[in-house]
């Protein structure tokens, strides 16, 4: 299969942060540990080892164990989960919100790099372990953001009342959602196992989180990855230190705020703004804010109210009622987790690098942060029209008006730049200044005026000459916006706006194989995947 791979900047897609960081760039050293290479795992785990308990493993595992109930584990995954009691074993994590039916096709690509790069360590480094961790966000209240997958150009969404965290919402009124996407997909026998998964996964559980972690068991079943649900009692007991620290002494507003303000001193943008306590108030169908104003703490549209004793009371004997919000969440994962590193989106690296100093204020290890692989899916037929009408796929990272300016002047019989002519009309002006200033300096003026006037002509015939030939070669052009637009739907990269579904629909279970086998998580560059 050609494969091929386009350094993030050149793809326009990518922010200046992310570009830096990738360039290791000396100003951003200050907000992260360690840049991923294989040398600086040794480090990572050598430091995470001494900060990490015998007794906090055995509770992961245990509670792991007890999150899948009565799902199959594959012996992979059984065996991860049981080497999570070892002091030479460590986690390599990602996360993501319980979209329905995954949501775009990145959640695949972001768990196949935590897959491959695990690999990749337990082969560097035999001595230890490493085991692929997704953390299921399902303590976001945000259902908006979830409720849906794009097909084929249309939303398929998921209509429903909600309130609290997404992953305690029943899955009622997703057996009308599978008849339409049975409907949707057809009866070929790629469709009917895409129904089959949806079935298995929706209707056979009662909640969002079951539901979400049977499909990722399934569709990573042979891969050993384990799932963790961070909304756990017993799990969130290991982080109430923390979240004192956060209702009495807003620790990681203080310290998130004086981050940012260096990374904002250094041109980049402030991902995520922190609030002075950045966590929730988690009950049934609840999840709200906690906010202090003068010693008593409130919970955000309710008539909830504690004074600082009752807080703190309410917090040790119910810790699972204590939520933290995007910014608090890492340090939870990384208290609880023998983690090493972070695989995820640009938006997601962007805030972890305002928590560097946080961390090191609370004295917890901050893990090494890696950008998720990114990928262009290119199906043969469009391959095909792409050598025809002779266009790089680089050249599809374009805005379409680039594209399709850059491709008239490739394919115009007429020359279209007048580059030479305005070059030549510069020269001759550059005599008529050295006249002017010899015989009267007042004519400079003129000179410029009309320069410049000559220039603008230049230009305005040009840009009249590229519309023409637009006009002249549309069907070509069309051709070609047609294929950008089908690889880069709403202008937008292919991995954020379609569905895992489309794609399997045409190559079943080879598409995750192919996935497995090409992405490369240390690679730093966007993939391109030729089908």
């Amino acid at each position: 299969m050609p494969t091929h791979s386009i350094p993030y900047k050149n793809t326009g897609y990518f922010s200046k942060l992310i570009c830096d960081y990738l360039a290791e760039d000396e100003n951003l050293k200050p907000f992260f540990n360690r840049f991923p290479n294989l040398e600086n795992f040794k480090h990572q785990l050598t430091e995470k080892q001494k900060n990490f308990t015998d007794d906090k493993r055995h509770l992961l595992a245990k509670r792991i164990m007890y999150q899948y109930g009565d799902n199959s584990i594959s012996q992979s995954t059984l065996s991860n989960i049981d080497l999570l009691k070892e002091h030479t074993t460590f986690t390599i994590t990602t996360g993501r919100q319980l979209n329905l039916f995954t949501g775009p096709l990145y959640f695949l690509y972001k768990i196949f790099s935590t897959i491959n790069l695990a690999e990749k360590l337990n082969k560097t480094y035999p001595t230890n372990h490493f085991v692929p961790v997704y953390w299921m966000a399902t303590e976001d209240h945000d259902f908006e953001e979830i409720n849906y997958f794009n097909l084929f150009g249309k939303k398929v969404k998921w209509d429903r009342k909600a309130s609290g965290a997404v992953g305690e919402l029943s899955t009622e009124g997703l057996k009308e959602v599978k008849q339409l996407l049975k409907k949707e997909l057809g009866e070929s026998e790629n469709a009917k196992q895409l129904i089959s998964y949806f079935k298995d996964a929706y209707t056979k559980h009662d909640n969002l989180a079951d539901a979400t972690r049977f499909l990722a068991n399934t569709l990573f079943y042979h891969h050993g990855l384990v799932i963790v649900d961070g909304n756990d009692a017993e799990l969130k007991k290991c982080f109430i230190p923390y979240a004192e620290k956060e209702l009495t002494e807003n620790l990681s507003f203080k310290k998130v705020s004086e981050t940012t303000e260096k990374l904002t001193a250094l041109g980049f943008f402030e991902q995520v703004h922190p609030r002075e306590i950045n966590l929730f108030y988690l009950k049934e169908n609840l999840r709200e804010r906690i906010i202090e104003k003068e010693g008593k703490f409130y919970v955000n549209e309710t008539e909830l109210s504690f004074s600082k004793e009752e807080i703190l009371k309410e917090l040790h004997e119910n810790p699972e009622r204590f939520s933290p919000n995007a910014l608090l969440r890492p340090l939870y994962q990384e208290v609880i987790l023998p983690n090493l590193c972070y695989i995820g989106g640009g938006g997601e690296l962007a805030y972890w690098f305002q928590l560097k100093d946080y961390f090191n204020k609370v004295e917890v290890p901050f893990p090494i942060l890696l950008l998720r692989n990114s990928v262009l899916l290119v199906p043969k037929i469009l391959s095909k029209k792409l050598k025809k009408l002779n266009v790089s796929i680089e050249d599809l990272f374009l805005s379409q008006h680039e594209l399709i300016t850059k491709h008239t002047k490739q394919i115009s019989k007429i020359d279209i730049d007048f580059s030479k002519q305005k070059e030549f009309l510069k020269q001759q002006f550059k005599d008529l200044y050295e006249l002017a200033k010899q015989t009267d300096a007042s004519f400079l003026g003129a000179v410029g005026a009309q320069e410049k006037k000559q220039l603008n002509g230049l230009d305005n015939l040009e840009k009249r000459l590229l519309k023409a030939q637009k006009r002249n070669l549309s069907e070509e052009l069309e051709r070609l916006k047609d294929i950008q637009n089908q690889l880069f739907p709403n202008q937008s990269l292919q991995e954020r706006q379609l569905n895992f579904s489309e794609f399997h629909l045409e190559y079943g279970e080879e598409l995750l194989d192919l996935l497995k086998e090409n992405l490369e998580p240390l690679d730093f560059s966007f993939t391109v995947l030729e089908l």
